[in-house]
């Protein structure tokens, strides 16, 4: 990372980030019904799923490494921003994860935005294994324009992956 600029990897809830906005692990449909999505969706209210249909029906399913903004809703956030990360088994995971959060951290910097968290993209229900998530993040964020990145985590073998990729 360039000087001036900082990225910390924090045990929390993500919800309570002290950033202007968050990153939410979505899929193309920007349906947010479970994992992160589905607590971050549930705790900004309705106007975030309006906010999604709408992007969904006016340009079609988000592509997999891209990231798009809506409203954070009740949340204490500027944004949300819903950064589409590969399923495994597609093929080029740790390339399109890195995109996609690139593309999320792009997202932030055109709205003049300089402080982000987000989570563990991937690794849950679309099972991208820890170490190509723990080199994905890491890449994405020593490239990231933003002055401050946080990786908010809850699980203990994501925090070791990556901890393991930043010391190489």
């Amino acid at each position: 990372m360039a000087p001036g600029r900082v990225f910390e990897v924090v045990r929390g809830n993500l919800l309570e980030e002290p950033v202007e906005a968050i990153v939410n692990a979505a899929n193309s449909h920007l349906a947010h019904g479970g994992g992160v999505a589905g607590i971050i969706s549930r705790a900004a209210g309705a106007a975030l799923q309006e906010e999604s249909d709408r992007i969904v029906r006016s340009r079609g399913p988000i592509a997999v490494g891209s990231a798009v903004v809506t409203t954070a809703g009740k949340l204490p956030f500027k944004g949300v921003i819903h950064a589409v990360g590969p399923r495994f088994g597609e093929g080029e995971e740790e390339d399109k994860l890195r995109q996609a959060l690139l593309a999320a951290f792009r997202c932030a910097e055109e709205r003049g935005w300089q402080s982000v968290s987000f989570p563990a993209v991937s690794s849950g229900i679309f099972a991208v294994p820890l170490d190509i998530c723990a080199r994905a993040y890491v890449a994405a964020v020593r490239s990231s324009p933003l002055r401050n990145v946080r990786l908010c985590l809850r699980d203990q073998p994501i925090i070791d992956a990556v901890l393991e990729e930043l010391g190489k």
